[in-house]
């Protein structure tokens, strides 16, 4: 976890939140990372992350199993090209059933794959790799948009 963090943070105008007790963050979120490009380093507002890290269930997000012990999963927003070459299926229609609990294995997110999405539970050697050229990805989309975004008439 720590170096995929850290490979995000080395990403220029990548900023890393990571929620802790005292911070104003709902508890909830407490030790998960949430990456975002924002090159003034201030939090980004009204922008959703591209990544995330997330070390426990959600209310609603439990499929992935992630309450048991050193179990962590790596989220990423990913175009609908790549979701389809790695999940096989559109975003928008996914009817193949996945064991999303399965370490160290590329599937849809358990609740945003509908949306683009997807998710590695314990990234190891065979999926580090992907996960970190889809965070460098996602992070130059980010980047993309809120360039756009901030572009002057």
């Amino acid at each position: 976890m720590e170096q995929i963090i850290a490979a995000v943070r080395a990403l220029p105008g990548a900023h890393v939140d990571i929620p802790e007790r005292g911070d104003g963050s709902p508890e909830v979120a407490w030790g998960d990372a949430f990456f975002s490009y924002a090159p003034d380093g201030r939090p980004p507002r009204n922008v959703q992350p591209y990544g995330t890290i997330v070390t426990k269930d959600y209310p609603g997000d439990t499929a992935s199993d992630l309450d048991r012990p050193g179990r962590w999963r790596v989220n990423v927003r990913v175009d609908r090209a790549t979701f389809l070459e790695l999940t096989g299926e559109e975003p928008g229609d996914l009817t193949r059933p996945r064991d999303h609990a399965a370490a160290d294995t590329v599937t849809p997110h358990p609740v945003y794959g509908p949306y683009g999405w997807i998710a590695v539970v314990n990234p190891a050697e065979r999926t580090t790799p992907t996960v970190l050229h889809l965070l460098r990805s996602a992070h130059a989309a980010a980047r993309t948009r809120f360039e756009r975004r901030h572009e002057t008439p």
